[in-house]
């Protein structure tokens, strides 16, 4: 068997695992949509996933809308082509997943975001990886002008002394943080007061719900923040596909515990008044 044959056997394999388990929860996802705002159709996944099982995966979830980036860009526009209506297209500035660690010296990848943006839709560029000071480096102000000049979100994996230096350059950015920085809820809490066109999601951390209990420092931040997060994935690597359904379950565990409100608006709707709106009306 080939190795690309016993990654497609595993990966069925989980998926069809987490539906017998999990069945009656995955009935249940119709009482709570999912605007899962962290997924990755990257060229490393598409032959393990192909595009019309990865849409599937999305669906079987209650995924009603997503945010979509890919290494290159094709595997966002091959999600896109199959299911336009779920899938909102965002602009990684990565061409293969090894720019990740040299992109923000390297202006081509410039010249490869503007190409993209004169040739397709998007609401965002990202998810981008910046380390510290790596965020003052020209070529990182090059693309916080290009998303400002084009209305565009920018979708930002980072800690906070970064995205402090995005809005000390641009104080008028929008920045959705990925994974909220992973950082402890004290400091998301301060970085929320302090900026009002930040938003966080939740990608890839159990910290705010350990096996589905809400945390009381993170509820009292959701509580305070109830337009400013939503839920994701992060589908960087083909095996973590078939987590869309089972993140989608966990967070149907402590999402109910907030007033009805606040938990529909971070299961979906802050996703859809974000980003959904824009591809309404246009950018």
């Amino acid at each position: 068997m080939s190795a690309l044959s016993e990654i497609e056997r595993l990966l069925r394999a989980a998926v069809i695992g987490l539906c017998l388990v999990h069945g009656p929860a995955v009935a249940h996802a119709a009482e709570l949509p999912i605007f899962d705002a962290h997924i990755h159709y990257s060229h490393t996944t598409w032959d393990a996933v192909p595009p019309e099982e990865a849409i599937a995966l999305l669906r079987r979830a209650g995924v009603r809308r997503a945010l979509v980036s890919s290494s290159d860009d094709d595997g966002t526009q091959k999600l896109f082509a199959e299911a336009p209506e779920l899938v909102i297209p965002e602009l990684r500035p990565y061409r293969t997943v090894e720019d990740m660690a040299t992109w923000t010296r390297d202006q081509g990848v410039i010249t490869y975001v503007e190409e993209r943006l004169g040739r397709h839709r998007y609401v965002a560029i990202g998810e981008f990886h910046l380390h510290g000071d790596d965020a003052d480096r020209p070529v990182v102000r090059r693309m916080v002008d290009v998303a400002r000049k084009h209305g565009l979100f920018l979708h930002v994996h980072s800690g906070a002394d970064s995205i402090e230096r995005l809005f000390r350059y641009d104080p008028i950015a929008r920045i959705l943080w990925a994974h909220a920085g992973f950082e402890p809820p004290e400091t998301v809490q301060d970085m929320l007061r302090r900026h009002a066109n930040l938003w966080c999601e939740l990608s890839f951390r159990e910290d705010h719900a350990p096996g589905g209990k809400l945390d009381p420092r993170w509820q009292a931040l959701f509580l305070e923040f109830p337009d400013r997060f939503m839920i994701g994935t992060d589908t960087y690597v083909a095996d973590r596909w078939p987590y869309v359904i089972e993140h989608a379950r966990l967070a149907r565990q402590w999402l109910p515990t907030l007033p009805q409100d606040v938990a529909e608006k971070i299961a979906y709707r802050n996703g859809e008044e974000l980003f959904g709106k824009m591809m309404t009306r246009g950018r």
